[in-house]
């Protein structure tokens, strides 16, 4: 935000004096600032409001849009006019950023976007609808509007989306000298960069020069005798996930981003890698549970039921075959009351063992950890985990149901059953994901439905087909 002077900070109610803080002890919004705020926007006091938000951060402004109620958010930005600054909308779920979007007139739009930086104006204008898409880029003056078109044009998740078209780019045969007084002389530099990029005529990339290197170098020095011909780079359409791997890996703080063709096109930063690698956790934590990766908490109940539904009723069909196996051995169960009691935890011991190795082996496909390199020696250990978890869990939960049901075989029998079924959702959570990552299919949107139903279906089949033998049931 911008200083805005003669104003002082907001007041503590109390009249002690103390700022009015944005966030509590514990972190949380402070619901004084938040009413505080309300009151300001309702009031329509410009004044207010300016000296609540005015050493905000971008990642503030967005926690504060998100927490006030939805009339009150586009009302803010209209208040705050020229002072309000729109790469807060990058920092806001999808739907809330949507929703303001919505509500804000196409030239407020479009003015905020025109200050932006090229990877933040792409992230507003794809929340918005084809109509006002075209509209807002009308208004941008033509360079930009068809560096932000060039952006957008680019597969979705691609570094084309996530690149900065703001860098430097220089010929060869400048000098040291030259490219320092040019970037002394020039306005409109990218905000942040490390290194220069060295071009020919035609704009394909030639090398690259750090920063540091070129400040420590004499004047007379040529930019190509400094350069490295190899520089990081990827290709626009190449996927982020890939494109955060490499940054990951070789530890790098920006890379150059090239077309078809081998033309410098953008750069990726570290900033926006670190956005891409947190989005990708992000939706594979939820997948695991079954959740769109979409989902938000701003998101209506309506939304938010949909996109649970497909999982809850796959989970519904695997419970159904599971009941059918239960059925089986419904004569069993009606000769022994104490099978039905200890079933419940044959299947809960399961389905945690099978999600804990299937986290570990979703996560490792993700990151490349895992592969055909090393997959049977992944199996053999999650085995090997398996069994001995079972073995180990085999004499504590035997004992305890051979007290409590004063029955030694039916401790054996609960043993034996829980080696079982521990062994094979180790095999399962190991398993599921790697065939489904074989098919093409991703491991985190649909291991969570099949590993559940093999320890289930196991688990119950194990125990009451082993009380059965057992027994003479």
């Amino acid at each position: 935000m911008q200083d805005v002077e003669n104003l002082t900070p907001p007041r503590l109610p109390d009249g002690e004096g103390e700022p009015l803080a944005f966030r509590d002890d514990e972190g949380e919004i402070n619901s004084a600032f938040l009413r505080a705020a309300a009151d300001a926007i309702d009031a329509s006091d410009t004044a207010s409001l300016l000296r609540l938000v005015e050493d905000f951060h971008e990642s503030e402004m967005g926690d504060l849009l998100e927490a006030l109620d939805t009339d009150h958010r586009p009302r803010l930005i209209e208040l705050l006019g020229s002072n309000f600054d729109f790469a807060a909308l990058t920092e806001v779920d999808d739907s809330v950023r949507e929703e303001i979007l919505e509500e804000l007139e196409t030239a407020t739009v479009a003015e905020g976007v025109r200050d932006l930086e090229s990877d933040d104006a792409v992230t507003i204008l794809e929340s918005l609808d084809d109509e006002d898409k075209a509209e807002v880029l009308d208004r941008l003056p033509a360079i930009e509007r068809v560096a932000l078109q060039r952006s957008l044009d680019y597969p979705e998740d691609s570094a084309g989306r996530r690149m900065q078209t703001e860098f430097i780019a220089v010929p060869p045969f400048w000098t040291v000298g030259q490219t320092i007084d040019f970037m002394r002389e020039t306005p409109d530099l990218p905000e942040t960069f490390y290194e220069i990029f060295v071009i020919d005529p035609a704009g394909h990339l030639l090398g690259a020069v750090a920063l540091d290197r070129l400040l420590r170098s004499k004047r007379p020095i040529t930019i190509e005798q400094l350069m490295d011909d190899e520089p990081d780079r990827v290709e626009a359409t190449e996927n982020q996930e890939e494109v955060a791997r490499m940054f990951e890996r070789y530890n790098l703080v920006s890379a150059a981003v090239v077309d078809d063709a081998g033309r410098l096109v953008g750069v990726m930063m570290v900033d926006d890698i670190v956005d891409v690698l947190e989005e990708e956790a992000d939706a594979d934590i939820k997948q695991l549970g079954g959740v769109h990766s979409d989902e938000e908490l701003s998101d209506t109940v309506i939304t938010t039921q949909r996109s649970r539904f497909p999982w809850l009723f796959a989970n519904m069909c695997t419970a159904i075959i599971a009941a059918n196996v239960i059925g089986a051995f419904s004569e069993s169960l009606e000769h022994m009351v104490a099978l039905a009691v200890l079933m419940p935890v044959v299947a809960s011991m399961g389905g945690n063992a099978g999600t804990q190795t299937m986290t570990v082996a979703v996560r490792a496909l993700a990151t490349r950890e895992l592969g055909r390199s090393n997959a049977w020696r992944i199996i053999r250990r999650e085995a090997l985990v398996g069994l001995l978890n079972g073995l180990v869990f085999a004499v504590i939960m035997g004992t305890i149901a051979g007290v409590w049901f004063q029955a030694f075989e039916l401790g054996v029998v609960m043993g034996l059953a829980l080696i079982t079924v521990l062994l094979f959702a180790a095999l399962g959570g190991i398993f599921v994901p790697l065939t489904l990552n074989r098919l093409g299919v991703d491991p985190a949107v649909s291991s969570g439905p099949f590993v559940t139903s093999i320890t289930d279906i196991v688990g119950f089949f194990a125990f009451l087909g082993i009380a059965t033998a057992w027994f003479g049931l």
